[in-house]
């Protein structure tokens, strides 16, 4: 079995003569990438997200929100929650505003795995290695907060070109990418209104085009505590929230949420997968000619099996929480429970 860590190794050949990396369609079935696990489900997962909304909104409320329930574990909302440490970058605040704006939001519910900073170098100026070395100290950490996006541009990103917005945004998700965590930017939308709300971010398309995905903030009205959030990603639904902003907490709560999904159709071997290894008190191990010989399942392979399973590895723990892994010929399958998933 391959893996995603030895599938792209240097060559060693001149850079002159320096051949693509490739695979062919059966290693590239072989080759066993990592699931990818939620931070917030349905709303954070690792990678480049931007949160863009007009000044002054509740942006800063919103992400404090995110980066508290993340740190402590708790559900958001009707999202289950992933724990894990937090860095939140609130680089337009002072300590002691973002003291008073917590304790108004939280009380004294503290927790030591959400830690703050209100400055911090630029981007391709040590920004990355201050990030690097946060999450050597800290290594749970899986969402790194930065607000806003402004604050760590260089001076000649201050004019806005796709091209630099994309490499600026491509350097931010390939961090996010090699370290396996979530960067949240805080960003500004224009005053200029659109049909879609995502051409509001401010700057070039180039921002949007980068990222995994993203979160726009509006309101209607600025004197109304009623908002819209919406939100599109590659590993997410596209879904429209209602939220509403309550001024005595400075909290903002769910009041409903539109989701587009499209669902993966039934698949009658994973069905099979997952009622067998459920009837073996959750865990399976063997090779994957002993997994059809167990289950007496005569329609498929035994390599298209061990393929499909590595394949499908992210749709078996999604849909039917059979978490699976590899060992040379041998398989591991094992039920984890929704509940288990989350805690």
């Amino acid at each position: 079995m391959t893996t995603i860590d030895n599938v792209f190794q240097p060559l060693s050949v001149a850079p002159s003569a320096q051949e693509l990396q490739t695979l062919s369609m059966p290693e590239l079935y072989d080759t066993e990438f990592p699931v990818t696990e939620p931070i917030i489900q349905e709303l954070l997962y690792p990678g480049l997200y931007i949160l863009a909304g007009a000044p002054k909104i509740g942006k800063s409320f919103l992400v404090a929100q995110l980066a508290y329930h993340v740190a402590r574990g708790e559900q958001l909302w009707s999202y289950p929650v992933q724990q894990s440490s937090v860095l939140y970058l609130a680089l337009e605040d002072k300590f002691s505003r973002l003291q008073q704006r917590l304790v108004r939001m939280f009380d004294m519910e503290v927790t030591d795995k959400l830690h703050m900073a209100i400055s911090a170098q630029e981007l391709g100026n040590v920004l990355e290695e201050q990030l690097s070395s946060f999450i050597e100290k800290y290594p749970d950490v899986r969402l790194i907060i930065i607000d806003t996006l402004q604050k760590i541009r260089s001076v000649q990103d201050e004019k806005y070109n796709y091209a630099r917005d994309y490499t600026n945004a491509a350097r931010l998700k390939e961090f996010a990418d090699k370290h396996g965590i979530c960067l949240l930017l805080v960003h500004h939308t224009r005053k200029q209104q659109a049909e879609d709300s995502f051409e509001m971010i401010s700057g070039s398309n180039g921002l949007f085009g980068a990222a995994n995905g993203a979160m726009v903030l509006r309101k209607n009205q600025r004197c109304n505590n009623k908002a819209s959030l919406e939100i599109v990603g590659r590993d997410l639904a596209d879904q429209l929230l209602s939220i509403n902003f309550l001024p005595k907490r400075c909290l903002w709560t769910l009041e409903k949420a539109a989701v587009s999904r499209w669902q993966q159709p039934p698949d009658e071997v994973l069905e099979a997968i997952s009622a067998f290894v459920q009837q073996c008190n959750g865990h399976w191990h063997g090779t994957a000619q002993g997994l059809l010989d167990a289950m007496h399942y005569k329609e498929i392979k035994s390599n298209s099996l061990g393929r499909r399973i590595n394949a499908k590895k992210q749709q078996l723990l999604d849909y039917y929480h059979i978490v699976s892994n590899r060992h040379r010929r041998d398989i591991d399958l094992r039920y984890l429970p929704p509940q288990a998933q989350t805690a």
